[in-house]
């Protein structure tokens, strides 16, 4: 069981209802999101109202959630776990991105923040396209459709894979 230096347990939240983040994060975990414990709650903003409440809940939730859009900050209550992501047993220098949405978008972007928790969304088509007007918006989702990520979000797609379509 954890608990905390006190003896008291910690309170798991987890969604509630079928999200991809929930399903990633379970993924990550070898696991199926109805296969998480704790108590299930709706919506990231829910998942983040408990822990806020709660001294001492954890949970999980999309990166928007997690920090203040004007700062850059984790909001107010909230402590972001960091993730040993070569395994090592500690929490390298490396891999202490957490302190603003921007170190944490940037370490996603360059494969530092792993894959899953963090997950690929794609946009596919049967072939190349030969419609002017779906080429048109993929290059506009691939271009200046990348400023609408963040707030959004979501993460822009970084310049290396940018290159690859």
């Amino acid at each position: 069981m954890v608990g905390t230096s006190n003896q008291m347990p910690i309170n798991v939240y987890t969604r509630s209802d079928a999200c991809g983040a929930a399903e990633t994060f379970a993924a990550w975990l070898k696991s199926h999101q109805e296969d998480l414990l704790g108590t299930g709650v709706y919506g990231d903003p829910g998942i983040v109202r408990q822990v806020v409440n709660d001294p001492y809940g954890v949970g999980m939730c999309n990166i928007s959630y997690a920090f203040d859009d004007q700062t850059g900050r984790p909001n107010d209550g909230i402590a972001l776990f960091p993730i040993d992501a070569n395994g090592d047993g500690r929490i390298s220098k490396d891999e202490q991105f957490y302190a603003s949405k921007q170190t944490l978008i940037k370490a996603i972007q360059d494969g530092r923040y792993p894959c899953p928790p963090a997950r690929q969304l794609y946009v596919v088509s049967k072939g190349k396209p030969q419609n002017a007007i779906v080429e048109a918006f993929l290059r506009f989702i691939l271009e200046e459709g990348q400023q609408y990520n963040v707030p959004a979000g979501f993460i822009p797609v970084n310049e290396k894979n940018k290159a690859k379509h």
